[in-house]
């Protein structure tokens, strides 16, 4: 039992646990699991043809953190890594990690102008990095961003836009004019292998370890800075309510610079001494899939637009899943339907939902993996062990039981505050500790927590307060609907109008009519889609949210609708 037994007719929650908060760096948790499991699989990248146990990792580990060293970084500098997954990214995360360096996650799907912002607003001094990620000619982007690149000696950078920045390590063994190699860095640190270690407790786990973007939906991205604290023990509760044990293999198919790679799939994993296994370099399904059937994986990790991607590949019955028995679906609500495709298709009946935030590490809460389905489907589950949790009103007051908020969370999780910008951090960190979410939420007698939308989601219209996930969730049944997001859309008489924009599955067909006819006594009137659009595909995050604010700007466009004329005035919250 691990929620709080405290009065159920506020909304504050406190949860319990049978385990202490671990103090221990992230580089501890390889140190601890080569000690306790050497021989067994630490890590798999499947694209890559690598294998590493954790004796082998914490060897190659070592040699990049004194390569590190060795080319004059120091702790506290700040070192970037702009790739999609892979085994340097671990290598670079626990090697950071053990050198005292601060690992700045740079998003793959950034442009030389994000990248450049990222860069200066950590200040950078060394940035890790593929050649290229899809479409995307990384080694291009830089040579744009710093012209001096081409006269410059490797490790030896001076850029005049970034003067901190001075090592450009690629992740392969070719290199292009100016970079390391990360063979180079690697063979940096074999000299000094003959010497003692790096000691196990040289670095405080309070220290700030990770710098993590916010997706930026609105204005510039912030950099959540993360500490080892923080990090680490989030990777542990998770883990530690999947029920993971040695023997598990968990399959990571979603990207490793957000925290769900980096923090629910590895650090999960590690804590328990689990095999990690990467199926590609971003998200394919029948990698995916041929990842699960072959490393025999217990436990597969995504969002859910990548199980309905695995689920609807036309090979998926070729794969041999049985092995499955949790994982973790997050990042967007999971439909009913899809979620008992999961369990009996997929053999996920341990399947657990998470909800958190950068911010928070990310995770606050969490379900069992023995919860009743309606709980795992219509909430995030109870809180996380160690974590306290309250829904308040426009005032700040705690709302009673039952009672829409927004949700706030306190804890070991929370930010050391958004990297060197401080009136930033004071609009969603107070006082007292308590980081505001923004989203809004509902706390129910036995301590679940549901997620009713995002207060700026909050669609109104003709002073109603619109949950866009509420009609989600009823679109989601119609027979012909594979996906949908609901946006609200300008209107003059009302202020706005509810838009559904719906991903039909293949071969169905449908038209607004009908799905208006769907709704018609079932919803209430104003929640019925004034709009509708049927897409092909929806703008995503790369770690597979939809980009609501992205489908507003095209609805409103595409229905002719002009800009929002208005203020809004009233609650998003009542």
């Amino acid at each position: 039992m691990r929620h709080s037994a405290t009065d159920t007719h506020w909304s504050y929650v406190c949860g319990r646990a049978n385990r202490p908060l671990v103090y221990r760096s992230v580089d501890g948790v390889l140190r601890a699991a080569a000690e306790r499991w050497p021989e067994r699989t630490a890590l798999v990248s499947r694209h890559q043809g690598l294998r590493y146990t954790y004796a082998q990792l914490d060897a190659v580990v070592e040699r990049a953190a004194r390569g590190f060293s060795a080319c004059g970084l120091a702790p506290g500098e700040r070192v970037g890594i702009w790739s999609p997954n892979n085994a340097e990214w671990v290598v670079s995360m626990f090697a950071a990690a053990r050198a005292g360096l601060i690992l700045v996650n740079i998003n793959p799907a950034y442009r030389a102008a994000e990248l450049e912002f990222a860069l200066r607003q950590s200040g950078c001094s060394a940035l890790l990095m593929a050649a290229s990620f899809k479409s995307s000619d990384y080694i291009g982007m830089v040579r744009g961003l710093i012209p001096e690149l081409e006269n410059a000696a490797p490790g030896r950078l001076e850029c005049a836009k970034l003067p901190l920045l001075r090592i450009l390590v690629q992740l392969s063994q070719s290199v292009a004019t100016g970079f390391m190699s990360f063979a180079d860095l690697d063979s940096a640190g074999e000299p000094c292998m003959a010497g003692p270690p790096t000691p196990a407790s040289r670095y405080d786990p309070d220290q700030p370890y990770n710098i993590q973007f916010t997706s930026g939906t609105t204005g510039l991205p912030k950099g959540a800075t993360l500490t080892h604290f923080n990090l680490v023990n989030n990777g542990y509760f998770v883990g530690s309510t999947m029920r993971l044990t040695p023997e598990d293999v968990v399959c990571i198919p979603v990207p490793m610079y957000h925290c769900f790679g980096m923090v629910l799939g590895v650090l999960a994993a590690m804590t328990h001494g689990c095999a990690a296994v990467f199926p590609s370099a971003t998200f394919e399904p029948l990698a995916a899939l041929a990842a699960v059937g072959a490393e025999r994986c217990t436990a597969l990790h995504g969002v859910p637009t990548m199980f309905i991607a695995m689920l609807e590949h036309p090979r998926f019955g070729e794969f041999d899943l049985s092995s499955l028995r949790t994982g973790i679906m997050a990042g967007a609500p999971c439909p009913m339907t899809l979620m008992r495709r999961v369990i009996a298709d997929m053999h996920m009946h341990g399947v657990t939902i998470c909800y958190g935030m950068t911010e928070t590490s990310p995770v606050s809460f969490q379900s069992n993996p023995d919860d009743p389905l309606e709980q795992r489907v219509g909430s995030v589950g109870r809180v996380h062990p160690h974590v306290q949790a309250k829904i308040v009103d426009e005032r700040g007051d705690v709302v009673p039981r039952g009672t829409p908020g927004e949700l706030c969370t306190r804890g070991y999780g929370v930010m050391r505050g958004y990297w060197e910008e401080p009136q930033r951090t004071q609009e969603v960190l107070d006082a007292s500790g308590w980081m505001h979410t923004g989203d809004l939420a509902v706390l129910d007698a036995d301590g679940y927590c549901s997620i009713v939308g995002r207060i700026k989601d909050m669609i109104i219209r003709g002073g109603e307060n619109i949950s866009p996930r509420e009609i989600e969730e009823y679109l989601f049944r119609h027979p012909a609907v594979l996906d949908v997001a609901v946006v609200g859309v300008p209107s003059e008489k009302y202020g706005e109008e509810v838009c559904a924009c719906i991903r039909l599955k293949e071969g169905a067909d449908t038209s607004v009519e009908e799905i208006r006819a769907f709704c018609d006594g079932r919803i209430a009137h104003y929640k019925i889609p004034r709009y509708a659009a049927f897409l092909d595909s929806f703008p995503m995050t790369v770690t597979g949210k939809v980009q609501k604010y992205l489908l507003r700007d095209r609805m409103r466009d595409h229905f002719g609708l002009g800009r929002e004329p208005w203020a809004r005035t009233s609650s998003a919250s009542g």
